[in-house]
């Protein structure tokens, strides 16, 4: 499946987009830079990942994507916390990175199941 099709990275995608615009205004270069990075890395992985050749691989990909959600949540926290960005549109952007984090783990874990059949070894 080519990653475009997949509902999850045009979710992520368009979060990342939402970053970029909540940030435009921030100062904060340093700030700015990393929120925005760890946002861009969610799409950027599960495509990544997506382009790999074994489960094992793609789900490597996964792990990191999910990795980034969380760096992203706590960025989220923290912009509200000093300021620099909107309680509400901050909530709402969490609330849709967790969701997607769900979505990579059951990924994750479908693509787990893919390899423990691989690995299989039946004895007739």
């Amino acid at each position: 499946m080519r990653f475009e099709k997949l509902d999850v990275w045009k979710r992520a995608s368009r979060l990342s987009c939402q970053i970029y615009k909540e940030t435009e205004a921030i100062q904060n270069w340093g700030f700015k830079d990393q929120i925005t990075r760890s946002g861009l890395s969610v799409p950027s992985n599960i495509a990544e990942g997506e382009e790999r050749e074994t489960a094992k691989e793609k789900m490597r990909f996964l792990y990191y994507a999910k990795g980034s959600l969380g760096e992203l949540v706590t960025q989220l926290y923290i912009g509200i916390e000093i300021g620099y960005l909107s309680k509400q549109s901050s909530m709402e952007m969490i609330k849709e990175a967790k969701e997607i984090a769900k979505i990579i783990g059951a990924l994750i874990r479908n693509k787990e199941s893919q390899i423990k059949e691989d690995n299989a070894d039946y004895k007739i």
